[in-house]
């Protein structure tokens, strides 16, 4: 396992500043954000341009890609043209895990296992795995749950998200069944009460989860994905992520 950052912490930038922050704090790898509403890089601008994309998302500040995080707007067909233009990039870059969200909550199960199931097949041509990121007010929000879809889709993983199995409907619930689905991870601090809380001051144990991921051979990211806070030094909370997670792998 090694530790990386989400270019999510800095959301509000552009990418290239995004990655110069991370760089100075000294990351070396680097999760890219690749969101419709977003201010780095877009679905659109992906498939509108596939080369230039390649060309940007090469340009790290010495930052190395290892997972793209992808949340399109459009309907479909575009929907799917824009994931294998995502996933085409991928491929151009050497980054294995691409992160979608799941289906809202109250969605047919069906509909979302055919969904699940094309950008399976579409990410399969790429050599790409997709992760499901397990997420709150999702179908993934129920661990048993996001494991079901993952029995029902073969070849799909899960993008471990474990805030919100502390934070959500399902705080203190056990997640261990997930562990074996896991294909990429995404790190904050959390309470019971706030999704995100500086570190070290929620619950979240990262060595007994690191000591989970290890027992299913995982030897991906820890991908560090810290929102701004309030009053709070926004680096320092990221230096100091990057040091407690470093210390444990």
């Amino acid at each position: 396992m090694f530790v990386a950052a989400s270019t999510s912490c800095f959301w509000e930038l552009p990418l290239n500043a995004a990655l110069e922050r991370l760089a100075e704090l000294e990351y070396s790898a680097v999760e890219i954000q690749i969101f419709e509403s977003g201010n780095q890089l877009r679905p659109s601008q992906v498939l509108a341009d596939l080369d230039q994309s390649v060309q940007i998302c090469r340009q790290t500040q010495r930052l190395t890609p290892v997972a793209y995080h992808v949340d399109i707007e459009a309907p479909e067909p575009d929907y799917y043209r824009q994931f294998a233009a995502c996933c085409k990039l991928a491929k151009a870059t050497k980054v294995v895990a691409v992160t979608v969200p799941a289906a809202e909550l109250g969605t047919p199960f069906n509909a979302e296992i055919e969904r699940l199931r094309q950008l399976v097949a579409i990410a399969s041509v790429e050599g790409v795995v997709v992760g499901l990121r397990t997420e709150t007010g999702k179908m993934t929000q129920d661990p048993d749950t996001a494991v079901v879809l993952c029995d029902n889709v073969k070849g799909l993983n899960l993008t471990l998200d474990p805030s919100h199995y502390i934070f959500g409907p399902h705080q203190g619930a056990p997640f261990d069944r997930v562990m074996d689905y896991v294909c990429h991870v995404q790190l904050r601090d959390t309470s019971k009460e706030k999704l995100q809380v500086r570190v070290g001051q929620g619950e979240i144990e990262y060595g007994r989860l690191i000591s989970q991921l290890g027992r299913v051979h995982y030897d991906r990211a820890l991908s560090v994905d810290v929102a701004a806070l309030p009053d709070i030094d926004h680096n320092a909370e990221l230096r100091k992520m990057r040091l407690l997670l470093e210390s444990l792998t």
